[in-house]
């Protein structure tokens, strides 16, 4: 062994408390000091020498050898080199170098240590301190001057710079501490260290200061964890409301957050959100993130270990992250305890990690970042070649043939949401027509989709001298804005660039995707420069290979409503658009839909047929229909919805209203929490029962 490190950590400490064992960044000091020096690249060998067993068992778990410090070496007169006396004399064998290093310091870098190693290794220097480089003019009490001349002011650039001494480490031939019996002796070089790095904690707001800094000093390690659970406020928000005038509460929330979610959720990782509020804006956040969420929690710590017993998770594994004192109960359950940085000081105390970016500016996505840095990349298997896939029907494609046994569909990313199994149901509110032509209703849709905790609203987009057939366009049409041809009437209700731009900015607003049903090849062009996240097929479009072709070609991911349509021409249109961002929907086309009519098992024939991710989009009257669709496996759901069923129009009377609306979401919400996962185990729920009315046990 050439290069020994010593640490020396007391239990005792006058100005804090059991200091060595104190956090900074969510790491205790002593372990911070024992990881500077296992990083340095000359340094073998790392001791640390404490009278405390907490510190002891801290230094064990950082990779620390312990030597136990006798009571007369502990106390607050025993110099630092005795420590290092005793450790060398209680290992034997002397090294060449000592190097003393002090917890006191929370940002020791290890290339600065190797670099006072080198110089004594090299024979540049016997003995190496630490230093702050200074120009800092200093006085005496009685106003003299110690390193200056007062009546002699050279500049700062006329100036060597002097050392401040900052007690970080010390470097020296071990036969020159035994001879010398302390730290300087021979020659004594100076190891320059940033001012950042000089910060010596010897009162309480001396380790306030450090710990405040360490975000924006410590190096950001990988966090690896299989589940991340959350706080809301403060956290996913800038912990502020904005309430309008009808009382109304809204949040700043980040877009990058939901990219980082829908990243972590799709490598696997496990994501929930907790919260004590009941506000609905934590729902609502939480559906368009597509997560989990758990609210109006008085005690987050108890919910907290119940659900991560149930879903059977080692909680040191699990990142939970928080920004005030109710969030310490659960971050004390759990291995990566994290901040915002603008957390109540003792939450950054107890943390772990302590991100740089607030709630509500992209603290959720620094921690998916993050946790997604410790994951290995996600391989893409290959599919299998298509002539040896076993074939369902005769009449399908090779390019789409279904095999008699079919991996789990992939999700497919619509923004910042997944679609697909596994994910929650991603509910579009189908605005259609519905609108009559008319932006304000158009709003108000928007706000009852918004509501009920949809993800979307969808639209239809034609132009109309092409999608209206000859014989139709001059047919007269009784309308509630008098009468007139069955082509001025579709034009009546046609909405245009200035009505879609608005349309997109209130759903921005909104926090909902929007887009729409193309029926012809320059709506798709239109709705390409709208710049939507996806465009859906309608089922009169199944069959229009040049719409499917001007489809296929932007690229984007595309919903395939299969209304009225046999598996023949469903195979055609998806060898023109493909399986990678397909996603279908069972449909029937009959208006309104009769339950005999609905056929939902279906929806298990495309997805095993063809592979992708499969929804419904439902035409009927009440719910039961859509939500036993859901019980089966439909990713998405989508229903025409509409301000009153009697409304002028062909699709009203097949809507969904508002208060339709929202029981639809909140029970497909339901029924996702009640399919579960399908693992058998005992909930928490059931260990009374089980302990009251079990007259035998196991």
């Amino acid at each position: 062994m050439r290069v020994l490190a010593v640490v020396p950590a007391r239990g005792g400490s006058a100005g804090v408390p059991l200091k060595n064992l104190a956090l900074v960044g969510g790491v205790p000091l002593v372990t911070r000091a024992v990881r500077a020096c296992l990083r340095s690249e000359l340094i073998d060998r790392v001791v640390v020498s404490t009278d405390h067993d907490g510190i002891a068992e801290t230094a064990r778990q950082a990779g620390a050898v312990v030597v136990e410090r006798p009571a007369e070496l502990s106390g607050d007169t025993a110099s630092s080199e005795s420590a290092v006396l005793h450790a060398l004399d209680t290992l034997g064998g002397d090294p060449e170098v000592v190097v003393l290093v002090q917890c006191t310091s929370a940002f020791i870098d290890p290339a600065d240590l190797s670099a006072a190693v080198r110089k004594v290794l090299d024979g540049e220097a016997d003995s190496v301190v630490s230093g702050l480089p200074t120009h800092e003019f200093l006085w005496t009490a009685t106003g003299a001057g110690v390193n200056h001349d007062p009546a002699f002011r050279p500049r700062r650039q006329d100036r060597e710079p002097q050392f401040r001494e900052n007690g970080a480490f010390y470097v020296m031939r071990t036969s020159g501490l035994r001879a010398h019996g302390h730290r300087f002796f021979g020659r004594i070089a100076v190891q320059p260290v940033p001012s950042r790095h000089a910060i010596e904690i010897d009162e309480p707001e001396d380790l306030e200061l450090v710990r405040a800094l360490a975000p924006f000093i410590d190096e950001p390690e990988p966090i690896d964890v299989d589940c991340v659970i959350t706080d809301f406020d403060g956290v996913h928000t800038d912990d502020r409301a904005y309430v309008d005038s009808d009382g109304r509460e809204m949040v700043l929330v980040s877009r990058s957050d939901g990219m980082g979610v829908s990243l972590l959720t799709r490598s696997g990782v496990k994501v929930l959100v907790m919260s004590t509020e009941q506000n609905p804006v934590v729902t609502a956040r939480a559906r368009k993130l597509g997560v989990p969420v758990l609210q109006g929690l008085a005690d987050k710590r108890t919910v907290l270990r119940d659900w991560l017993r149930i879903e059977n998770l080692d909680p040191a594994r699990v990142a939970y992250v928080g920004n005030d004192v109710n969030d310490l109960g659960p971050m004390a359950e759990v291995g990566w305890p994290v901040a915002t940085p603008d957390a109540h000081p003792r939450v950054r105390a107890a943390a772990r990690v302590v991100l740089t970016r607030p709630g509500g500016s992209g603290a959720v996505r620094e921690l998916c970042d993050r946790v997604l840095a410790a994951r290995p990349e996600q391989p893409v298997a290959a599919r299998p070649a298509a002539a040896t896939q076993p074939v369902v029907a005769p009449a399908v494609s090779p390019v789409v043939a279904g095999a008699s046994v079919r991996p789990r569909p992939e999700p497919v990313a619509i923004g910042d949401v997944l679609v697909g199994d596994g994910q929650p149901v991603y509910v579009i509110g189908e605005i259609g027509i519905n609108h009559n032509g008319d932006l304000d209703i158009a709003r108000r849709l928007i706000d009852v989709a918004a509501d009920a905790g949809c993800q979307a609203v969808k639209f239809q987009k034609r132009t109309p001298s092409i999608c209206v057939p000859e014989e139709q366009k001059g047919q007269i049409r009784q309308t509630p804005w008098g009468e007139m041809t069955y082509l001025e009437y579709k034009e009546r209700t046609e909405f245009g660039r200035d009505e879609y731009t608005q349309i997109a900015e209130y759903c921005d607003e909104r926090g909902l995707h929007w887009f729409a049903s193309p029926w012809d090849v320059p709506s798709v062009e239109f709705l390409e420069e709208m710049n939507v996240l996806v465009h859906k097929v309608a089922s009169a479009g199944v069959a229009d290979h040049e719409l499917l072709r001007a489809l296929a070609a932007t690229g984007k991911p595309i919903i395939l409503s299969t209304g009225m349509s046999t598996l023949e021409e469903i195979d055609a249109a998806v060898e023109i658009l493909g399986t990678e961002k397909l996603i279908m929907m069972h449909a029937t086309s009959t208006y309104p839909l009769p339950p005999e009519e609905a056929n939902l098992r279906t929806i298990t024939t495309l997805k095993e047929r063809y592979g992708v991710p499969v929804g419904y989009s439902g035409h009927e009257r009440g719910l039961q229909i859509s939500l036993a669709a859901v019980t089966l496996g439909a990713v998405c759901v989508e229903r025409h919805i509409t301000l009153d069923r009697t409304m002028w129009g062909s699709d009203h009377a097949a809507s969904l209203e508002p208060a339709g609306l929202e029981h639809l979401v909140r029970d497909i919400r339901i029924i996702e929490q009640a399919l579960g996962d399908g693992v058998k185990r005992v909930f928490p729920g059931e260990e009374a029962p089980k302990a009251r009315l079990r007259r035998v046990t196991v």
